[in-house]
């Protein structure tokens, strides 16, 4: 995947007003605690994340995109009647249907030729709506392409420590454990051909993907029969599974990336990965021979925010001048099923 004529015009983001610490989610998990002798302090420990963010009771996740998509208009100066394609990209969604991208484009007077629709593909959402987006631009279809998403935690959290506490055993535990990283954001990626601005920044190079579908049953959200006629969110991973196996198809990934890009490996100025933990942090930049100073985090205070973890993440690096023009940035997704997509962006 290459391209000449795609670039990232601008972000737009919201964080979810309710901060909640590993602390607190560890003391609702008091009676497990007990019942596995574990010392609390074990979450932050074992994850890196100090807190997360979630989004109030009820809050409808249109309701996100459509302010983090305004966001992404306003800075970049663009009329919602110019966009041609809009694209929901979140793990949860609304409804099955309709597309909650519909309902996202209703709200930002984004209507007429423009194509409107959902895509799902775990934790890569976002980075595959950019490709979807990109390809139009290039062949010459649209001029802009909006990409939004919004994610919530905050039901699964509930549902699976209430599980939790009725299974004390270190089996749910510690497939239940990722679920504790999770954290609630929106985020909107407005990409363009470049005539609405004449400062070339953020131009798309390309970017390649990957796939181990063979792995597909590491991490499963979704629901299950509640056996009283009914359904209930479930969620389980095997974490280590994950990253072991995760971490070995990006190290393949980024040997096909740098070539088809036209990058090595001392060219790549920074680097924004998907945010899952600390461990999984150090495990994938050691196996990239990438140094820790190249990569900029947001886990520590935001948690695993889904498809929106690492275009948030890039966003805020961009907003604190992190990322400077001219940097060689890649962005580097990974998402269960197992699929890996990197892209090359100059900055």
């Amino acid at each position: 995947m290459k391209y000449s004529k795609v670039y990232i015009e601008s972000f737009g983001y919201e964080l979810a007003p309710v901060v909640v610490t590993s602390d607190e989610l560890e003391a609702r998990l008091e009676p497990l605690y007990k019942t596995l002798h574990f010392t609390p302090g074990q979450l932050q420990a074992l994850t890196g994340i100090r807190e997360r963010r979630w989004w109030e009771p009820g809050f409808q996740l249109s309701k996100g995109a459509i302010a983090a998509g305004k966001k992404a208009l306003a800075a970049a100066g663009i009329s919602p009647n110019e966009i041609g394609a809009l694209l929901y990209t979140g793990v949860c969604r609304e409804r099955f249907e309709p597309a909650t991208a519909c309902r996202v484009a209703a709200g930002l007077g984004v209507s007429g030729n423009a194509a409107i629709y959902d895509l799902s593909n775990a934790c890569l959402g976002v980075l595959n709506g950019i490709l979807e987006v990109a390809n139009r631009i290039e062949l010459g279809q649209i001029r802009a392409g909006l990409v939004v998403s919004c994610e919530s935690a905050r039901d699964i959290n509930d549902v699976m420590i209430a599980k939790m506490l009725e299974d004390r055993s270190m089996e749910n535990f510690a497939s239940s454990l990722a679920t504790l990283t999770g954290g609630s954001g929106a985020v909107a990626v407005l990409l363009t051909d470049g005539s609405f601005s004449k400062s070339g920044r953020r131009r798309l190079r390309g970017g390649i993907a990957q796939a181990a579908p063979e792995h597909h049953g590491l991490c499963l959200w979704g629901m299950t029969p509640d056996g009283k006629g009914g359904y209930e969110q479930s969620m389980s991973t095997d974490a280590v599974s994950v990253m072991n196996y995760g971490v070995e198809l990006g190290r393949r990934t980024w040997d096909d990336f740098l070539p088809e890009v036209g990058w090595r490996e001392t060219d790549v100025d920074r680097v924004i990965c998907h945010q899952v933990g600390s461990a999984h942090q150090s495990a994938i930049l050691k196996t990239l021979g990438i140094s820790l100073h190249k990569d900029f985090t947001s886990y520590e205070f935001l948690g695993n925010m889904g498809t929106v973890s690492l275009p948030l993440t890039a966003a805020l690096a961009d907003e604190r001048e992190v990322l400077s023009a001219g940097d060689r940035v890649a962005l580097l997704g990974i998402g269960s099923g197992l699929n890996c997509l990197m892209l090359g962006v100059d900055w």
